[in-house]
């Protein structure tokens, strides 16, 4: 019987270390969940206060990483609508204060005080995004949602969103990226990352993927329909691409040339305020330092953005 007690002691010793060990270095035990819907896919779920790897992610009743807002705004109020995938959200990676939305905040704000305006104004961000997403999900939030009186709408995507598919939601508790409950504890986590890794893949998830037809046209016309009820909320409009690291570094696909041509194209038909940061960010001389990964912006990245929005609006 005390050999029993002493292991049993053992192995509870053990399972807390590990949970520890996963909790600390890895971020595990408190993911982000999402939530299916039937028109826009998935979002975020709503009201979330999470700590993950060290970094705050904090998600709003209208499940945007923003603070709390109000549905109107109030007079002497401006209001800035980011929209966009992961790069506008800056994922588990990024603290809520270096995302590209907040720093323009911040920057906003400081040169307010620096002009030396009589009249500053309440900055208020909001910050609508998701992994994954593209136009096609981003119009479904906003016909769904509206523009909560925004001034501005910030429409940012990357070479991917080009290509995006139609909205669904079978990721959404079928994939480590996209759980739907919380775990039990990190080592639950561990274990329910396995296990779906471990799923058949999903023939309609795939049939999704294989989408026939010009995805191109269908992304340009959601970028439309953004841009139209951006016009009849009386909000501004912009629009940036940011680009993937291998483009940066003269390595892009002729298809992808191509649909950027065709956006380009777009956009000057529709007089749509675009920047495309290519340039810029091949300009910086290093672009590996902007990136956390090929697709996602660090903190570093994040501030260059949100820098060249402040320009553009000003």
């Amino acid at each position: 019987m005390k050999h029993f007690f002493t292991i049993s002691a053992l192995i509870i010793l053990l399972l807390l270390i590990l949970e520890v060990v996963l909790r600390s270095r890895y971020g595990l035990g408190n993911p982000l969940l999402y939530k299916a819907d039937k028109k826009m896919g998935y979002l975020i779920a709503p009201n979330q206060n999470v700590i993950r790897n060290g970094n705050s992610i904090r998600i709003n009743r209208y499940s945007m990483r923003s603070d709390e807002i109000s549905d109107r705004k109030i007079p002497g109020e401006r209001r800035f609508f980011f929209i966009g995938d992961s790069v506008t959200n800056g994922g588990w990676w990024n603290p809520q204060d270096s995302i590209i939305s907040e720093r323009f905040k911040r920057h906003l704000q400081e040169n307010q005080i620096q002009e030396n305006q009589t009249d500053i104004a309440t900055i208020t961000i909001l910050n609508a995004s998701a992994n994954s997403w593209s136009p096609r999900n981003e119009l479904e939030y906003l016909r769904q949602f509206g523009l909560f009186d925004a001034d501005m709408l910030i429409l940012i995507i990357n070479t991917d969103d080009l290509f995006g598919t139609a909205p669904n939601s079978l990721l959404v508790g079928r994939e480590k990226n996209y759980l739907d409950r919380k775990p039990m504890g990190a080592i639950g986590e561990l274990i329910e990352r396995y296990r779906l890794s471990k799923l058949p893949p999903s023939q309609e998830l795939q049939a999704i993927h294989n989408e026939e037809g010009d995805r191109v046209a269908k992304i340009l016309r959601a970028i439309q329909a953004i841009h139209k009820l951006s016009r009849d909320n009386n909000a501004k409009f912009l629009m940036l691409m940011t680009p993937l690291l291998r483009e940066v570094d003269g390595n892009s696909r002729n298809y992808e040339l191509i649909a950027r041509d065709r956006l380009y194209e777009f956009t000057k038909k529709e007089g749509i305020n675009y920047i495309d940061l290519l340039e810029p960010f091949k300009a910086s001389g290093n672009a590996k330092q902007l990136y956390h990964d090929n697709i996602h912006l660090n903190a570093v990245g994040n501030e260059e953005v949100s820098q060249v929005i402040l320009k553009a609006l000003l």
